[in-house]
C-alpha cells in the first residue's frame, strides 16, 4: 500500500476533486501550514489534505467565553477536536492543490486550491505546529454503466436547476457548457446541489463512479420533488451548508 504524508487541514464541508476551494486562512495552526508550504519550490506542487469534520469544530476557541469568561481557550494544531483527532474526522478526503497562497500584512492568507485526488485518512499526527496524515489514495472505480447514468443526472440537474432558479424567483443562464465524463459530472453535481455534509461524504465516499451517480439521481429526483411543491423559496432556505472562514 503507497501511502503519503501531508499537512492536514480538517473544514465543515466536503472538497471534492475538481473543485476550487477558496480559503480565509486566519487561525494560527493554519498559517504555519501556509508558511510551510510557500517553501515549496513554485514549479513544484504546494498539496494538503482537506477531510471534513465529524466532531469538534473548525475554529478554535480564541478568547475566553460563556459560560465561564475566565476559561482558558484550548490552543495547538489538534485544538477543537478532541484527544484523538483522528475520531473527529471522516476518513475519506480530498487532496488540494494550492494554486495561490498570499500573505496579507496582517499575516493572514488567502488561499485557491483545486481539489485533485480522493484519498483515505490513516493516522493524524499532532506533534508539529499544525496538523499533519498519513494518506491512502484513492482510484476512481468507473463502475458499471457510468456512461448512460451520467447522462441522466445530467438531464435530471437541469431539471433540478430550473426548478431550483423559479423557487428563487431569478432567471437561470442555460448556456451554461456541463462536462460530459461521468466521474466530473458525480463531483460537479455532488458540489453544485443544495445538500449537508453527511450527505456530501456519503457521495465523495462512494465505491465508484456508477454508485454516485445513481445515489445523485435519487436525490436530484427527490428535491426537485419538493422544489416543484413549493411556490417560491428565500435563499436562505435553500443554502443547508454553513459558510468556512477557513
Amino acid at each position: 500500500m503507497t501511502t503519503v504524508r501531508l499537512p492536514l487541514f480538517p473544514l465543515n464541508t466536503v472538497l471534492f476533486p475538481g473543485l476550487v476551494l477558496p480559503l480565509n486562512v486566519f487561525e494560527e495552526r493554519y498559517r504555519a501550514m501556509m508558511r510551510e508550504l510557500l517553501k515549496t519550490p513554485e514549479d513544484e506542487p504546494r498539496q494538503f489534505a482537506v477531510v471534513a469534520i465529524r466532531d469538534g469544530h473548525e475554529v478554535a476557541p480564541s478568547a475566553p467565553g460563556l459560560p465561564d469568561p475566565t476559561a482558558v481557550p484550548e490552543r495547538g494544531p489538534a485544538a477543537g477536536f478532541g484527544a484523538d483527532p483522528l475520531r473527529a474526522f471522516h476518513k475519506v478526503g480530498c487532496v488540494a492543490d494550492a494554486a495561490t497562497i498570499r500573505e496579507r500584512p496582517d499575516g493572514t492568507f488567502e488561499v485557491l486550491a483545486t481539489g485533485t485526488t480522493r484519498m483515505r485518512l490513516l493516522s493524524v499526527d499532532a506533534s508539529g505546529p499544525f496538523l499533519t496524515a498519513e494518506l491512502e489514495p484513492l482510484e476512481e472505480d468507473p463502475g458499471e454503466e457510468a456512461g448512460p447514468l451520467a447522462e441522466g443526472v445530467l438531464r435530471s440537474f437541469r431539471q433540478y436547476q430550473k426548478r431550483l432558479a423559479g423557487a428563487r424567483e431569478r432567471s437561470l443562464t442555460s448556456d451554461t457548457e456541463l462536462p460530459d465524463e461521468p466521474s466530473v459530472v458525480s463531483y460537479l453535481v455532488a458540489a453544485a446541489m443544495m445538500l449537508d455534509t453527511p450527505t456530501r461524504q456519503r457521495l465523495l465516499q462512494a465505491p465508484d463512479t456508477a454508485s454516485r451517480l445513481r445515489d445523485e439521481l435519487k436525490l436530484l429526483r427527490t428535491e426537485t420533488a419538493i422544489i416543484r411543491s413549493l411556490p417560491s423559496l428565500p435563499a436562505s432556505d435553500l443554502t443547508r451548508a454553513p459558510t468556512s472562514l477557513n
